[in-house]
């Protein structure tokens, strides 16, 4: 059964941490790219960032310099280092894996259950 599991979520205070896990299991293969994205209540689903074969990375603008995403040494956890939370910040937060696709773009297919993230 193949899914892909998140943790890490909670409550913190404006300006705290915190770092969410993503591991894939029962997966055969190594996902090519993997990435975060969230959901704040009555806003649409926004992108924050992909890792892709574990080397190159990108994160969206509006949390560059607070938001790191990396991925552990097997390549099937992918992480997601949140510093000096806003209280914009709290969102259901959600991890996905694909497969990279022609042009450098990921192509998901497997979605997680999500973590939610409140910070007051």
């Amino acid at each position: 059964h193949v899914q892909l599991v998140e943790s890490g979520g909670g409550s913190v205070q404006a300006g705290g941490s915190l770092r969410l896990s993503c591991t894939a299991s029962g997966l055969t293969y190594i996902p090519g790219c993997m990435g975060w994205s969230r959901q704040a209540p009555s806003k649409e689903r926004e992108a924050i960032g992909t890792d892709i074969n574990g080397g190159r990375t990108s994160i969206r603008d509006s949390v560059k310099g607070r938001f790191t995403i990396s991925r552990d040494g097997s390549k099937k956890t992918l992480y997601l280092q949140m510093d000096n939370l806003e209280p914009e910040d709290t969102a259901a937060y959600y991890c996905a894996a694909g497969r990279v696709l022609s042009g450098g773009m990921c192509g998901f297919n497997i979605w997680g259950q999500g973590t939610q993230v409140t910070v007051s």
